[in-house]
């Protein structure tokens, strides 16, 4: 349970860490030149391990796509931040790592409460509320999805703790990659 409220803490943070590592990514790149190379090779180590975190904890144009949907009253937003990542070789390859990454939102079936309040935090199930959800077993898992960027506000909302930022390993997300 601990784990669980220090990974609700460092959620609420997100936005804070973001800024302080996209800032360090900028600057670099800028300042110091850094090959993009090793951006991306930075990118895919740390998508091998917790996923698609790239995104929405360390890029400097997450950041500006973040700032832009805040400003969105009606969320209309959204889908332009999905749009951005369609170009970025890093969003591509963590993308893709999902499914495979050691760190997985998961679901504790027996203490949810099926109260929605995930699926309302999370921008997946906004853009296609007929395919993802959180909780409900006949929808696809938005945290298993390639679009999944990791921001963790589904865990935040969870009131009673039933979803999870863990170590998972399991030969069985090996067999379902191919899904």
């Amino acid at each position: 349970m601990k784990y669980t409220k220090l990974v609700k803490i460092i959620a609420q943070k997100r936005f804070l860490i973001q800024l302080l590592l996209g800032a360090v990514t900028y600057v670099a790149v800028s300042y110091y030149h850094v090959s993009l190379w090793w951006i991306f090779g930075i990118g895919t180590f740390v998508g091998v391990i917790w996923g698609k975190v790239f995104c929405r904890w360390m890029c400097p144009i997450g950041i500006m796509m973040e700032l832009l949907m805040k400003l969105s009253p009606n969320d209309s937003l959204k889908g332009m931040y999905q749009y951005h990542k369609m170009g970025c070789p890093i969003a591509w390859v963590s993308g893709l790592l999902n499914r495979l990454s050691l760190f997985k939102i998961t679901l504790n079936k027996d203490t949810c409460k099926n109260c929605g309040l995930c699926d309302k935090a999370c921008y997946m199930p906004s853009i296609d509320q007929q395919k993802f959800s959180l909780y409900k077993s006949n929808k696809s898992n938005p945290a298993e999805a390639y679009s999944c960027s990791k921001c963790l506000k589904c865990v935040e909302q969870c009131p009673n703790g039933s979803l999870s930022y863990r170590p998972v390993f399991s030969i069985n997300q090996y067999k379902n990659f191919k899904k």
